[in-house]
């Protein structure tokens, strides 16, 4: 009988004690399972992002003659957007624009649903902004950044689960 109640009273302490060791001790419990790189959230309360509250946001920003990485952005960003599926519509896809120009007619179709906008500052976005794609969360936060060349399935697979854990907005 004594052994059985020292027995529970272990396995009920061992948690604590643990976690505790865990905690001083900093132990290393792996990495992050997301692809992006996490950002300190900063809100963007520049026009484009205000008149987009409620959704989650894919941004890039690049110049109106859209060189290939720009293309290759568009069409990520179209491929991430479409395979949301029911969810498409907490998603909207931004492209700031970093002069003055207009896109070129031939981008036209690709962009075809896609917000395009003049650039506010983009002091908020961390590094060079025509490098990454970022996402902004429903409340107007910049939030995620993805790597130039990113792997389409692994950002869709962060979007997909942000999605899935996030409450839906009106």
């Amino acid at each position: 009988m004594r052994s059985k109640i020292l027995l529970i009273g272990l396995v009920c302490a061992a948690p604590l004690v643990l976690g505790t060791l865990a905690y001083h001790f900093k132990w290393d419990v792996g990495s992050s399972s997301n692809y992006g790189e996490l950002l300190p959230p900063r809100p963007l309360a520049a026009p484009p992002f205000e008149k987009l509250r409620g959704k989650w946001v894919l941004v890039m920003a690049d110049a109106s003659r859209c060189d290939a990485w720009c293309e290759k952005k568009i069409y990520y960003l179209h491929q991430l957007w479409r395979a949301q599926g029911k969810d498409m519509n907490r998603v909207e896809r931004l492209w700031l624009l970093t002069d003055e120009a207009k896109p070129r007619a031939e981008l036209l179709p690709a962009i075809e649903g896609m917000r395009v906008e003049r650039a506010p500052k983009l002091d908020a976005f961390p590094g060079a902004p025509a490098d990454h794609v970022y996402l902004v969360d429903p409340l107007g936060n910049l939030m995620l950044r993805w790597p130039r060349d990113a792997d389409p399935s692994r950002m869709l697979k962060d979007l997909q689960r942000l999605l899935r854990v996030a409450p839906r907005t009106a």
